[in-house]
């Protein structure tokens, strides 16, 4: 089989199976090729190493990276028919202990953005994410860890914006995921001067309605986003914090004071994207499993907003009472009393120390 029949048929068997990562892992005598399915890395196939030092090299000429450089980390992508799906793959090399590369595809179909209602566990949540778009302006914060599903999250809303509210959007992005004709997006570009804050900044000139900002990363980009929010423009955000309370901490660690994260401050929400209960295999469903399912993976959100927000915020501030407020650990118990979701989803996402409450003394 040559190389490029090679390329194509791991990466369609990795979209047909909707796999996020295809992972190229170098061993001793070997590779081995994995598959990212369902959250769960599942082991495809393994090459030989001529095998494997030529897939590398066609996929770093597909991506336009130094074909000869095996000794720094690389990064790039390209755009490919998938299975009559327009698919982009970003691909990450990294150089190893043992003098081989190990490389890493992510994939990215560039279909149609769902309805924030088809990704949620639970219609409520999509409904009060819905409604915080009504506003105005001000800001709105999605956490949680990565492959937790706040990209998707974020481009469902915004397309929401722009298809049935009818408003001016423009995204910011590191790099741009998924391609959209009704967004105006703009790609991150340091190289050429494009950082998230100087970015920022031309958008603000660019009379936008909603702005989507990837992720704040720093404290200049926090205070442009907050500047953003009070002039009139609704902010949607990304940060890495474990929860929807430690995303204000975080805020307060970029140099924001109280009354600003007061006054722009809309919801701040934790998400996790957790499998979902097989009608077949049950709890433990292959990520093999032909079963015909419309979906096999939802979001559960934990929200922060309105009163609980601002109470919260009081009690941060030490001007209140200790509050407290629906947790992710509840919704993820809900999910599973309801019999949507596997127990052990609980345990995946929620800390250790919930598990060993729930064991008990051993």
């Amino acid at each position: 089989m040559s190389i490029e029949k090679l390329v194509s048929k791991i990466i369609q068997e990795a979209v047909s199976l909707e796999s996020t990562d295809i992972h190229l892992v170098p061993r001793k005598y070997g590779y081995l090729v994995q598959l990212r399915v369902l959250g769960k890395l599942t082991e495809h196939s393994t090459l030989s190493v001529k095998e494997a030092e030529r897939l590398i090299s066609h996929l770093k000429f597909m991506s336009s990276l130094d074909i000869s450089e095996k000794r720094k980390p690389q990064s790039g992508s390209f755009q490919l028919d998938v299975n009559g799906i327009y698919t982009s793959l970003r691909v990450s090399t990294l150089p190893t202990a043992i003098s081989k590369e190990s490389l890493v595809i992510r994939i990215l179909p560039q279909e149609i953005v769902l309805e924030l209602p088809n990704l949620s566990l639970f219609q409520h949540s999509a409904h009060t994410l819905l409604a915080f778009l009504k506003h105005s302006h001000g800001l709105i914060i999605f956490t949680g860890p990565t492959g937790s599903g706040k990209t998707t999250t974020l481009y469902s809303l915004v397309q929401h914006s722009s298809n049935q509210l009818n408003r001016k959007v423009i995204t910011l992005e590191d790099p741009v995921e998924k391609q959209n004709d009704y967004l105006l997006q703009v790609q991150v570009n340091e190289k050429a001067g494009v950082t998230y804050s100087t970015g920022l900044k031309a958008i603000l000139r660019h009379d936008p309605d909603v702005i989507m900002v990837g992720e704040i990363r720093d404290e200049e980009t926090a205070h442009i986003a907050i500047r953003a929010a009070l002039t009139g423009h609704l902010v949607l955000t990304t940060l890495h914090t474990r929860d929807a309370k430690g995303a204000i901490y975080r805020l307060l660690e970029f140099g924001l004071k109280w009354h600003e994260i007061q006054q722009t401050l809309i919801a701040v929400t934790a998400q996790r994207l957790v499998n979902l209960t097989c009608p077949v295999c049950g709890d433990d469903c292959s990520p093999f499993c032909t079963t015909s399912r419309s979906r096999k993976r939802a979001t559960v959100y934990e929200i922060l907003s309105g009163k609980q927000l601002q109470n919260l915020l009081l009690e941060m501030d030490g001007k209140g009472g200790t509050y407290h407020y629906p947790l992710l650990k509840d919704v993820l118990r809900k999910g599973i009393a309801l019999g949507y979701v596997p127990e052990k989803e609980f345990y995946r996402w929620v800390f250790e120390e919930e598990k060993e409450k729930s064991e008990g003394p051993k």
